[in-house]
């Protein structure tokens, strides 16, 4: 006989809150890598993640910061942000792009530096779609490389 104190509780994964739940603690660090590598190429597979610090502040009190759904590190030093977006955002293209300098400079070494830089990958489950953007496979397929 079922337990009738017992009440079911379910995650909303299209919420900030529900994303981060499943995909951004570190017990559930599988399905993040689960769903990273399935979107990478073979050659790029993730062994190990570690998370970050999500808020990335600015060089000063006057420039914009960036806060990230998710931030982390694979074991070679590549970066992922992972952004969720229900709402349709007129300039998320450019806020991707900006986010992404943030892992950028954190790579700049002191002194002598080589500009040896890892990649950086920025992915947007988003619930829409770019007006300025055709819907041939093509296009589609490259923004999501």
């Amino acid at each position: 006989m079922a337990n009738n104190n017992m009440k079911a509780k379910y995650v909303n994964p299209f919420t900030d809150f529900g994303f981060k739940k499943i995909f951004g603690e570190e017990a559930r660090k599988p399905l993040l890598l689960d769903f990273l590598n399935a979107l990478l190429p073979e050659t790029e597979k993730i062994i190990d993640l570690s998370f970050k610090n999500n808020e990335q502040l600015g060089q000063t009190n006057l420039d914009r910061k960036a806060i990230y759904d998710l931030y982390c590190e694979n074991e070679k030093g590549k970066k992922f942000i992972v952004e969720l977006q229900k709402a349709k955002q007129n300039y998320f293209k450019e806020r991707t792009i900006y986010y992404s300098t943030f892992p950028i400079r954190e790579q700049a070494e002191k002194g002598e530096w080589k500009y040896n830089l890892k990649a950086v990958y920025c992915i947007g489950i988003l619930d829409f779609i770019f007006t300025t953007m055709k819907r041939s496979q093509k296009k589609v397929k490259w923004f999501i490389q």
